[in-house]
């Protein structure tokens, strides 16, 4: 029996050029990021903090800084490590065209990455990139400023195989004397002594806490800051609100309530909309759980965040180690969600 030939085709001149034509009858969600986002307001943080002295002539070109950026973004939105970015940078399209790359171009490979991430984590500007977007967005009027609500994440990282004697010690803030020793130098620096244990509804975590303050109109992340995961959530709100919210209403679950909470929200001239909290022998009243009901329609526009973040982002897991380098991750995927909300308001308007 004759076996069927297939046709050979020749890879012509204007294919990648045609398949890209293809792409853009697609809803790209890169495509439209990149249509409103201007990535240049970046790129003073980014080259400031990666200036470093000539060392002479000769080596090779250093990467585009917002190219080198836009690659982290990447990362938090599809939840990639160095290895995974550089080669779905080079294997899709898509991410080629929301870099501005062609196929002949050269993708930083998987330790140029790393190196990028490092030095904008040595510098501490992941704070400074975010506030850089915050102000644009108070620029377009998308904060509408009618009131906050205050929520935390868990962020889980490696878990640690450490003993219960090494654990204590970590805990008060010690390095085990064992670790300290010339001959185990490698294994200190594999160990993450900034994060902590802590559980929830009986479920343990090991790592740290994103604790962000959202703008209840636009649901946009306007500050967070980040803790070990053993930190109770209240005990964050002090380093989120200023003077700013003053006059605003401030929107919690039960977990806020207390007399500390309570007078920072006085102090800071604020209203006091944290759902009621019921006690043993002392529960909820039908009156308290009805007005409850009432917070929650307000609250819950919080969990819109983190549930995108979980979903549509591939969660905040982390696979680095240490505060500092958590802390860089964390804000990447704050301003990665306020990146990607922002284009959700200008698409959809008061829809979103």
């Amino acid at each position: 029996m004759k076996k069927p030939t297939i046709e050979k085709v020749g890879k012509g001149l204007f294919d990648e050029e045609f398949r890209r034509e293809e792409l853009k009858k697609h809803k790209d969600p890169l495509k439209r990021l990149n249509a409103v986002v201007d990535w240049e307001m970046f790129r003073p943080i980014l080259e400031t903090a990666l200036h470093k002295k000539s060392k002479g002539p000769g080596g090779r070109p250093a990467y585009d800084a917002v190219l080198m950026f836009k690659i982290l973004v990447l990362q938090r939105v599809y939840g990639l490590s160095d290895e995974q970015a550089e080669l779905q940078i080079m294997d899709r399209l898509s991410f080629q065209d929301f870099l501005g790359l062609r196929l002949a171009d050269k993708v930083p490979d998987e330790k140029t990455i790393w190196v990028f991430r490092q030095d904008l984590t040595e510098k501490k500007v992941a704070e400074s990139l975010f506030e850089t977007f915050k102000a644009h967005l108070e620029s377009t009027g998308l904060l509408l400023k009618a009131g906050v609500i205050v929520d935390a994440t868990f962020v889980d990282v490696p878990r640690q195989r450490n003993t219960r004697e090494e654990n204590e010690t970590i805990k008060k803030g010690a390095i085990p004397e064992e670790w300290g020793k010339e001959e185990n130098q490698n294994k200190l620096e594999q160990k993450d002594t900034d994060a902590r244990w802590t559980k929830k509804n009986g479920e343990r975590h090991f790592g740290y806490k994103d604790h962000v303050k959202v703008d209840r109109g636009s649901k946009l992340i306007t500050a967070y800051t980040v803790t070990d995961a053993s930190v109770h959530d209240s005990q964050a709100v002090g380093n989120l609100l200023t003077q700013e919210d003053a006059g605003k209403e401030f929107h919690a679950d039960s977990a806020y309530v207390g007399e500390p909470i309570a007078k920072v929200l006085e102090e800071k001239g604020m209203g006091n909309a944290i759902h009621e909290k019921g006690y043993r022998n002392h529960p909820l009243t039908e009156e308290q759980k009805s007005r409850n009901r009432e917070k929650s329609k307000i609250r819950v526009r919080v969990e819109h965040v983190f549930g995108f973040m979980q979903t549509s982002m591939k969660g905040i897991f982390v696979r680095v180690i240490g505060k500092q380098r958590v802390g860089m991750i964390i804000g990447l995927a704050n301003l990665a969600y306020n990146l990607f909300r922002y284009e959700q308001l200008l698409r959809l308007g008061s829809k979103a």
